[in-house]
């Protein structure tokens, strides 16, 4: 157990750290004369550069207290607080309710005009009057919910031993407040509870939850210690504002974009145009005003049909060259997710997994001893959905700074005819049944068709510098083929 107490003290703006992490006290510049004092309460550039966090205050909440010796708590909800006081003084005390091995850490202090406090979600909170009249005010990021799961500790638990100024036998309690339980007896806040913060147990929300890689998501988030949750058409459409807006938001941590319009040709007629940029960048740009809103983490995918492809490899910090409605619509949907603090922005290419894929056509023509032309002059690697929801849950388990990574498969850069060639002898198949043509010979003569990039490798220092290595592309399609 850790105690520590302060006494209130003007002065200039300062954000302190204590015993219980993420937890922080703030001394507030007071300014008095003879008419009385002034304070910034809450003044968000100032504190942030000092090291308080962008928590996202919805709502403003005021407890005004008659008398001395008020006594609240010790209460801990899903959601982080700023607390100070209007007028009067306070004995504040927090204990901290998470599991970790933090649980049961105490910290006290006095409140008075120049003091606040910044308490994590699921950290207990209690204070006591010191003064009459004493008005204590505090700032929340979420609402309260009567299906709110919400923790509590006894007031006169004999383990956190709390130093109350007034004994709780002379203090003015509340009857609930006599009844919560000891320590012993208390099941820690989790990290899966709201803002309750850590890589792993978090809960996800799927988009494009029926696709390859949204298929891949909703089997891998549980077994790695996540809480997953899949939507897709026709229940949810991320590009209606009012069903994005509709979600319960606050039964999810982070919300992960797989869904997209790939249908790179059909983006060039004008229904699939207007189709295109509402599902890849009215829908990512949805998401990410919600994003904001409720302080989610947004995973969103990207393709590598933002670049012209005359760069190899692609990094992630290549200016965006779309050529095509595809790709600019993809373009679109980047920009609106990098707006979003804490947002991981995935960029892969030539994705094969659980659904309609090229693997899955070659190998199907290949069974029906059809001899296909392939254009031999796009080149890549594939990306298999077992090594792109594995980097992805990676990101988010590891902490990983936020920010813009490519995922792909490692190995050789090899042609799309490369691969069905491949697919062609894992079959049973002479590689030479696929002839090679370039992308203008194949298209020649068709109307609609999208440009398409030529160079589509990603260069993936920046994802295996965070700790993840992809598996090899190419053995990966001999395991791929094989189990078809």
């Amino acid at each position: 157990m850790i105690a520590a107490s302060a006494s209130p003290r003007p002065g200039p703006l300062a954000v302190r750290s204590t015993p219980i992490p993420g937890f922080l006290r703030l001394d507030l510049t007071v300014h008095g004369d003879n008419r009385g004092w002034f304070k910034e309460n809450w003044q968000r550039e100032k504190m942030m550069a000092l090291g308080l966090p962008d928590f996202g205050p919805v709502q403003n909440n005021i407890s005004f207290n008659d008398e001395v010796g008020v006594t609240r708590g010790i209460h801990a909800e899903p959601w982080d607080k700023f607390i100070s006081v209007a007028t009067g003084r306070v004995f504040g005390a927090w204990v901290d309710l998470r599991e970790g091995s933090s649980f049961g850490t105490v910290y006290t202090t006095v409140i008075d005009p120049s003091v606040a406090v910044y308490v994590p979600a699921g950290v207990g909170n209690a204070y006591q009057t010191l003064e009459p009249a004493t008005a204590y005010t505090y700032l929340v990021n979420d609402h309260w919910s009567p299906d709110g799961d919400y923790t509590f500790l006894n007031l006169a638990d004999e383990t956190a031993a709390i130093p109350w100024p007034i004994p709780l036998d002379d203090a003015i309690v509340s009857d609930k407040d006599r009844t919560h339980p000891r320590l012993r007896d208390v099941t820690p806040v989790s990290a899966t509870s709201r803002f309750g913060g850590g890589g792993q147990g978090r809960r996800v929300l799927v988009t494009g939850a029926n696709g390859q890689l949204g298929r891949e998501l909703l089997a891998r988030l549980p077994r790695a210690g996540f809480t997953a949750t899949g939507v897709d058409l026709p229940d949810v459409d991320i590009s209606e504002a009012a069903a994005v807006a509709a979600i319960d938001w606050s039964a999810h941590d982070v919300v992960v974009n797989a869904a997209a319009w790939t249908d790179v040709d059909g983006a060039e007629t004008p229904e699939g145009r207007r189709l295109a940029w509402r599902a890849n960048a009215t829908g990512p740009a949805n998401l990410a005003r919600e994003a904001v809103r409720h302080d989610l983490t947004l995973v969103h995918i990207s393709s590598e049909y933002t670049f012209d492809g005359t760069i190899e490899p692609h990094t992630e910090d290549e200016a965006p060259s779309p050529l095509g409605v595809y790709g600019q619509s993809k373009a679109g949907g980047d920009a609106a997710v990098e707006a979003v603090p804490e947002h991981y922005l995935v960029r892969t290419s030539w994705v094969v997994g659980d659904g309609g894929n090229f693997v899955r056509t070659m190998a199907s023509l290949a069974g029906r001893g059809a001899a296909p032309s392939v254009v031999a002059d796009q080149t890549g690697r594939l990306t298999f959905t077992v090594d792109l929801a594995a980097g992805i849950i990676h990101l988010l388990s590891a902490g990983a700074e936020y920010g813009t990574y490519n995922i792909s498969g490692r190995g050789p850069v090899v042609s799309w005819c490369d691969v069905a060639g491949r697919v062609y002898e894992l079959l049973g198949h002479r590689p030479d049944e696929v002839s090679p043509v370039t992308t203008a010979e194949y298209f020649a003569g068709r109307e609609g068709v999208a440009p398409r990039p030529l160079h589509s490798a990603l260069d993936l220092s920046k994802i295996e510098a965070a700790g993840f290595i992809p598996g090899d592309s190419m053995e990966r399609l001999e395991s791929y083929v094989r189990a078809l």
